[in-house]
């Protein structure tokens, strides 16, 4: 059985008087443990549909089922629960809280679990363990490379060990030396049992992953 499974997807907008198809039937299957890349140019559709994929941008029609479970079926505050739960996001800009410190930042998706703070410290301590800033639990984001704060932004996705990591152009902003340890941390994680589902414009990213999926003006192609 698939852990997730798109079909037969859908997503319009309204732009002025136009519609504006951003997915048109799009039928997707991701078997646990796989490393996937969505690829397309601009405007194909691919954040679009990472953005349904993780439960925050209802579909016109057409259905996501994830782990058995029908995404948008479930009611607002148990679609933020099944979030929360199962789904790490890591974004191209980070959005990693200026004034807090890479321990606090990490946090953050702890603040809502039924956890004492010394767990949660201790949980957000291994995440970033886990991803090679154990000796920065104490900067600012400020005081980070580009690198750095993307991997404070990986720890933050993983503390709560998803089943699924979702990231969206996680390499956009890093030179390529650097590009290449995020990826190869993709790589380890994806290895330790996380699927792992990455938009890239990157085609170089795509040899870290299991198998590509390309996008063209919304809808699945062979290439």
């Amino acid at each position: 059985m698939s852990l997730i499974k798109l079909t037969n997807l859908t997503k319009q907008y309204a732009s002025g008087d136009e519609i504006v198809e951003a997915l048109r039937g799009v039928d997707i299957a991701i078997e646990p443990g796989e490393f996937i890349t969505i690829m397309g140019q601009s405007g194909s559709g691919k954040s679009t549909l990472l953005s349904v994929l993780g439960g925050m941008n209802h579909p016109t029609s057409g259905e996501v089922e994830m782990a058995g479970v029908k995404l948008y079926h479930l009611p607002g505050e148990k679609l933020a629960d099944f979030r929360a739960h199962n789904l790490g996001f890591v974004f191209q800009s980070f959005h990693l809280i200026p004034y807090l410190t890479a321990m606090e930042n990490v946090m953050l998706p702890l603040a809502i679990a039924k956890m004492a703070t010394k767990a949660k410290k201790s949980a957000a301590g291994q995440a970033l363990e886990r991803v090679g800033l154990g000796g920065k639990f104490d900067r600012l984001p400020n005081q980070l490379s580009g690198g750095e704060q993307e991997r404070v932004a990986i720890a933050r996705a993983i503390v709560n060990n998803p089943h699924i990591l979702l990231a969206d152009e996680p390499t956009g902003n890093l030179d390529s030396r650097t590009s290449d340890g995020v990826m190869a941390l993709f790589r380890e994680l994806n290895g330790a049992g996380q699927t792992v589902v990455m938009v890239t414009h990157n085609p170089d990213n795509g040899r870290h992953a299991d198998r590509t999926i390309h996008l063209k003006d919304g809808v699945v192609v062979d290439v």
